[in-house]
């Protein structure tokens, strides 16, 4: 078949390369068995992306409100100077991947003219009542090479039939025009907040819901399955990513990607026991986001222009959430022009001047590795696939070895204050505990410990050290090892 195909010897040398087989007449070592859950191609996918943007904008942003009561008239949306184009350029020049919009937050607001509802953009004076906000975002997006989401709140505090089982028919269709018209998403966001005072058609009244059987959540999840499937759904309990049970962007300390979705209290809305730092091992790969807005609000507010977050709170951020295998949605809401404001521009940017100058050179990339422990067929599990740049090689052990050393030797002497580590998510979350330490003097010197790794681990140091041998030594593992990258860096 292969001298059919491709010709014997290229074939021979192309199954050789990729481990399938040794022409030295060795059996190729098969790869490690999985351990405990392992992420789908969606949720890897969304591991990818480490850092995307929230855009909270509606109807609050001209009442200057948090929480719209739902009686807003649709005349109030009107922003001046809305530009789809600088909003998204703003979200790619700090290094966004993609941008969740709030299609509808809770007071019912649909930023698209959707047919099932009069409380839309289709009854405001902005674009004469026929623009479609969801519509220019999500041109926008492709057009600047990010990915597009959408937040869909499931309280609608403007709808009459909320609390009653006609309002699932009236949100499901709403949610099928999303899925439907506006491309490909990489995420539909349901959040926990369900039920309360509203103005219900007119009612004005307190309406309170079980949140945990109202919205028939498996079924309307089955409609995102169907109509957009490589969508990550998010709430508090996943079923794909799941809120960090905070509103600071700060993971815990470890942070495990994995959730116990048996518990009775996993469900939209539910409870945030464990959220912080995951369950393990967990039933299910529930990997956390981390959701924080760059000003005290999650709406644009005036009195709020000298309040946005530093250069060095967002590093401080990055690190706690991106640096701890988790996702970072940093939200961005639009003024009243409907544009990102300058301030929050300004800081962005300097934010991302220090991430590119601290990555944009791994220290370790020209440095000798060698592992005290490798499976077998070092071509395809040996160290040196830590400083390839590709996340679908790895360094792994032999399944016996729990705890194997890398000692990293330097060219020369190099200063850096920060350790990148990596596993290989396809096999799971594996490593349990991580130490650091740097040669001093003919001796190995511990400078940091860690637990958990899963995506990505920042090891971020106080102070910045100078030395040519730095050692890895994985202090405790429930399965072999297998870790994707290694980097050295520098902050400026």
């Amino acid at each position: 078949m292969f001298r059919r195909c491709f010709g014997l010897i290229p074939a021979l040398a192309w199954l050789a390369a990729t481990g399938c087989i040794s022409l030295n007449g060795a059996v190729p070592a098969p790869p490690p068995a999985p351990w405990g859950p392992v992420p789908s191609e969606r949720q890897l996918r969304w591991h990818a992306m480490e850092f995307y943007g929230f855009l909270h904008f509606t109807v609050n942003t001209f009442t200057d409100k948090e929480w719209g009561y739902g009686d807003e008239n649709p005349a109030v949306f009107n922003p001046t100077d809305f530009d789809a184009d600088q909003i998204v350029r703003t979200a790619r020049q700090a290094g966004m991947a993609g941008l969740i919009l709030t299609a509808k937050h809770h007071d019912g607001f649909c930023l698209w003219p959707s047919r099932y509802t009069e409380h839309s953009v289709k009854n405001s004076p902005w674009r004469g009542g026929r623009g479609d906000v969801v519509r220019e975002i999500s041109d926008a997006c492709r057009r600047h090479g990010l990915r597009f989401g959408v937040y869909l709140s499931p309280w609608d505090r403007n709808h009459k039939d909320y609390g009653r089982p006609e309002y699932l028919t009236y949100y499901r269709n709403q949610l099928r025009e999303l899925l439907t018209g506006y491309g490909e998403l990489f995420t539909v966001w349901f959040d926990g907040a369900n039920g309360g005072d509203g103005w219900y058609g007119g009612a004005r009244e307190h309406r309170r819901i079980d949140n945990r059987t109202y919205y028939d959540w498996p079924n309307t999840w089955r409609i995102v399955r169907e109509l957009q499937p490589w969508a990550c759904l998010f709430s508090d309990a996943g079923p794909d990513f799941r809120w960090i049970g905070n509103e600071r962007g700060y993971a815990g300390d470890p942070c495990w990607a994995t959730l116990d979705l048996t518990r009775p209290d996993r469900y939209p809305g539910g409870s945030s026991a464990g959220l912080e730092n995951g369950e393990r091992p967990g039933t299910a790969w529930v990997p956390a986001e981390c959701d924080v807005s760059i000003r005290p609000g999650w709406f644009y507010h005036p009195a709020e222009d000298t309040q946005v977050k530093t250069p060095a709170q967002l590093l401080d951020i990055y690190y706690a959430s991106v640096g701890r295998g988790c996702c970072l949605n940093l939200n961005l809401p639009p003024d009243r022009r409907g544009r990102i404001h300058e301030n929050d521009l300004a800081s962005l940017r300097e934010f991302r001047r220090l991430l590119d100058a601290t990555f944009a050179t791994n220290l370790a990339a020209d440095a000798v590795l060698e592992a005290r422990a490798v499976r077998p067929t070092p071509a395809r599990y040996g160290p040196q696939h830590l400083l390839d740049g590709d996340r679908a090689t790895y360094w792994a052990t032999p399944d016996e070895v729990l705890t194997p050393e890398l000692i990293v030797r330097l060219p020369r002497a190099t200063t850096f204050n920060v350790v990148d580590l990596r596993e290989h998510l396809p096999l799971g979350q594996r490593i349990e505990a991580f130490a650091l330490d740097r040669g001093q003097k003919g001796a190995w010197v511990e400078f940091a410990r860690g637990t958990s790794i899963g995506n990505r681990r920042l090891v971020r140091l106080p102070q910045k050290l100078t030395t040519e041998r730095v050692r890895l030594r994985i202090t405790r593992a429930a399965a072999s090892p297998a870790l994707a990258e290694f980097g050295l860096y520098a902050e400026p």
